[in-house]
């Protein structure tokens, strides 16, 4: 039997397997509570008035009251400073911050470059970033420009309605720029799967239909905290999302095109292009020269002649080198017969759009009627019907919907994203599905009053941050017996956990201890595995293909999916790390260095720049007793150090 007659048989069988195809379809879906609207919530009545900082303890502290407990006392300033710092800045704090009132530390630290470093790490997770893609797909060589600008953005505090519309549509937005291209990197970045164009069309159209789930699915889980792509084969199984709805916004990417875009207007592009495509030719020339057989006897003379070319083109046409942005065109995908019906063509039609079929099953090869690109019809727009995305792609009213007329749950999902990475869970627990599988909130009215407020303060992060950061809530301490005992999950918000840094606060705390870290901002990314990268983790250079195994060991997750959480593993492979790899062993040899020349202060150097804060009278004994009649050993001061770099205290933030 012919593979392309096999393909839907397979598919079927795999579904049924799912249990997808069998039994009759369910009845209509409850709306899920995340789908309701916003609204502000009176201030519930507490017993201990002068405990709430801000209106969310309120919330906190009556949920807390109900069940018989109360709050932890509030932490320390050394302990507050360490935790903010890493918080906000994913490094460790200066000395001074412990000594500031706590909203001056807040907003001192919102205003520093590296804020927007740490937070930008957060949301790179969930749009699947990387750096670097398998050689048979386009390059991305300037994926970097997409980072920065995710970096800047933070720092800057766009609006999150007008950040989460211009990774769709910059290139659309009124006034837009050329250089605004670089944010559509959520879809420009996107992955894309490998397609043997000698197969038949019905095996490419599967390939096809696959990239257009991940893009829904991306989609749906960072923007809504849905799983549409759960709707490609069927209406969806528990929230109200039906098989139109899926088909309605894979339209909408089956009508792009993933392209390197100029950053600059075309009166200085074009130039460039026309240049550009010269030294291609030309370059082809060189190749087909060097397999020519039997090799021409000038060969050298003719290729040195050609690189002259290449370089009097590449120096006499400005801005030759004009930095390209990873983003997206309207073009509708159709896949077809190759022109001599032996294999498969994809025809892109530049300046069109198409609407999808309904796919049976999620089979491409077995279509049903014509499904019209909108938005969900469970957010109907102002006409009381589901937006239509009819013009160009309609990726720029996909997004203004995604704000709009899903605005509730578009803030609540933003929202519980932040308060997850200040508390280390979210106020809902899945953070990517608020469906109906997903668990529900365990402070609702909390967290329908903060995403209200949220949106009425121009949706700004830094607000946000700022509710959080300067209440009581998360000013309290870690260390807290009873309620451990009460509410050993901290469901209810009775103390702050204790967390372990993820790799890269970790490793920017190593090289900020030996005093080595480079605090640069933006530009290409670097090998993590080189000893001498000294710039922040974020710049370590992600790869799709083949994961850095310094990454991968320490729970860096998979840049070819949505990552909503990190996971927390210990293993072996991270203690020999500590142990014996090149960078542990350089960083600590720096570090030794840093103490054998501090002089009579070395023991309180060594406790600020690993654990930031003072040293103990028994610390410094103990200190001193390891180093006694070895402080002329450059070898003892390195193991000296790297017990430090490896110590719990210094992996963990109270």
């Amino acid at each position: 039997m012919p593979l392309s007659r096999l393909l839907p048989l397979t598919l079927s069988l795999s579904l049924g397997a799912c249990g997808l195809l069998s039994g009759k379809e369910p009845g209509p879906r409850p709306l899920p509570w995340s789908f309701a609207p916003l609204r502000k919530h009176s201030l519930p009545a507490v017993s201990e008035a002068s405990w709430p900082k801000r209106r969310l303890d309120y919330f906190v502290l009556a949920r807390l009251q109900k069940e018989g407990l109360k709050p932890s006392p509030q932490a320390s300033e050394t302990v507050l400073a360490r935790r903010l710092s890493f918080d906000l800045l994913g490094l460790p704090p200066e000395p001074v911050l412990a000594q500031w009132p706590q909203a001056r530390r807040v907003d001192a630290l919102l205003g520093r470059a590296q804020y927007g470093e740490r937070w930008a790490r957060h949301w790179l997770d969930l749009v699947r970033y990387t750096d670097q893609v398998p050689n048979w797909l386009d390059s991305t060589r300037y994926a970097y420009r997409y980072r920065d600008w995710v970096v800047q953005a933070f720092n800057e505090d766009m609006r999150y309605d007008r950040f989460v519309v211009a990774q769709l549509a910059a290139d659309a937005l009124p006034g837009s720029r050329p250089e605004d291209r670089v944010a559509m990197g959520f879809v420009g970045l996107s992955p894309s799967y490998f397609k043997e164009l000698q197969l038949p069309p019905e095996i490419i159209r599967t390939t096809v239909a696959d990239e257009w789930e991940e893009h829904v699915d991306a989609l749906g889980r960072t923007f809504l905290g849905l799983t549409l792509a759960c709707a490609r084969c069927h209406d969806h199984k528990s929230d109200p999302i039906s098989a139109r709805d899926y088909y309605a916004l894979a339209g909408v990417f089956a009508s792009i095109q993933r392209r390197e875009l100029p950053t600059m207007d075309d009166q200085f592009w074009l130039p460039v292009k026309k240049a550009r495509e010269e030294v291609a030719r030309i370059e082809a020339d060189i190749a087909a020269l060097n397999k020519k057989k039997p090799a021409p006897a000038d060969l050298k003379t003719q290729v040195k002649a050609m690189q002259t070319r290449i370089e009097k083109i590449r120096n006499a046409t400005p801005h030759y080198n004009m930095p390209m942005a990873n983003g997206v065109v309207d073009a509708a995908l159709y896949v077809v017969d190759a022109p001599n019906k032996k294999g498969t063509k994809l025809d892109f039609r530049e300046g069109m759009a198409r609407d999808l079929e309904l796919q049976m099953r999620g089979n491409p090869n077995d279509l049903g009627e014509k499904v019209p690109r909108r938005f969900l019809e469970a957010f109907p727009g102002p006409g009381g019907k589901p937006r239509p995305l009819s013009k160009g792609s309609g990726r720029l009213d996909l997004a203004k919907a995604l704000v709009e007329d899903a605005q509730a749950l578009s803030a609540r999902v933003i929202v519980n994203r932040v308060w997850k990475h200040h508390f280390g869970r979210g106020l809902v627990d899945t953070p990517s599905e608020f469906g109906n599988l997903g668990e529900a909130p365990s402070h609702p009215e909390l967290l329908d009053d903060l995403a209200f407020h949220f949106v009425a303060n121009g949706w700004s992060i830094k607000w946000l941050h700022r509710e959080i950061l300067n209440s009581a809530t998360w000013q309290q301490s870690s260390q807290a017996a009873a309620s451990q005992q009460r509410d050993p999950d901290n469901r209810l918000l009775s103390r702050m956990p204790r967390r372990r840094l993820e790799w890269e606060p970790w490793r920017d705390a190593l090289l900020f201890a030996s005093g080595e870290l480079d605090l640069s901002v933006g530009g290409p990314a670097l090998s993590a595995q080189d000893v001498n990268t000294r710039r922040r983790s974020l710049y370590a250079l992600s790869d799709r293909q083949d994961m850095d195994a310094m990454l991968r060991i320490h729970d860096v997750p998979d840049p070819g999916a949505h990552n909503p959480w990190r996971p927390e593993t210990l293993s072996p492979l991270q203690g020999l790390f500590a142990l014996n790899s090149p960078f542990m062993l350089t960083r600590s040899q720096a570090l030794g260095k840093r103490l054998q020349n501090a002089g009579e202060k070395w023991p309180q150097l060594a406790m600020q720049a690993a654990l930031q804060r003072e040293a103990s009278d028994q610390e410094v004994a103990v200190l001193r007793e390891f180093m006694q009649g070895r402080s002329g050993e450059p070898e003892a001061w390195a193991e000296l150090a790297q017990a430090l770099l490896c110590s719990n205290e210094m992996m963990f933030v109270d």
